[in-house]
């Protein structure tokens, strides 16, 4: 611990190794999916997405669809937020900060989903997620900097 001489001043900022930085952003990032979509699945689905409900396009699109975007929305904005300050300024380590944690989640669901027999990974499912996943991490991407320019 080091001591400064001028106590009006701030602490310099951490000026740690960049993968550090990355990997405290995307540890943030994955607790906050990990979070919202396991309320999102225990508590929402249970109670809004009956299957009578999810019969219509615009039905799954407002009960399936925008939670899931939101999901990835909130860990995105989180996984910037949590970015370490003087790494912020590249933008590539930035945006990898924000967009990894979702990403990586997306290919491992198709991954682990394309396994099972019940599951029928058709075209559409497989765009609409990805278009899901583009929202989300634009919609997070936009609040954090909107955030960042207050």
């Amino acid at each position: 611990m080091s001591y400064y001489r001028n106590y009006g001043s701030p602490a310099p900022a951490d000026t740690g190794r960049p993968i550090f930085a990355l990997l405290k952003a995307w540890a943030a990032g994955l607790v906050v999916l990990l979070l919202t979509s396991y309320l999102q699945t225990a508590y929402f689905y249970g109670t809004f997405a009956t299957p009578e409900r999810l019969e219509s396009f615009v039905n799954v699109l407002w009960l399936v669809h925008l939670p899931n975007a939101v999901c990835i929305a909130l860990a995105v904005w989180v996984s910037a937020r949590v970015h370490a300050e003087p790494h912020r300024e590249s933008t590539v380590q930035h945006m990898s900060a924000a967009f990894v944690v979702p990403v990586a989640a997306q290919l491992v669901g198709f991954a682990l989903s394309a396994g099972l027999p019940w599951r029928n990974l058709g075209v559409l499912s497989v765009l609409m997620s990805i278009a899901v996943l583009v929202v989300g991490c634009i919609a997070g991407y936009a609040a954090e900097r909107l955030r960042e320019q207050d």
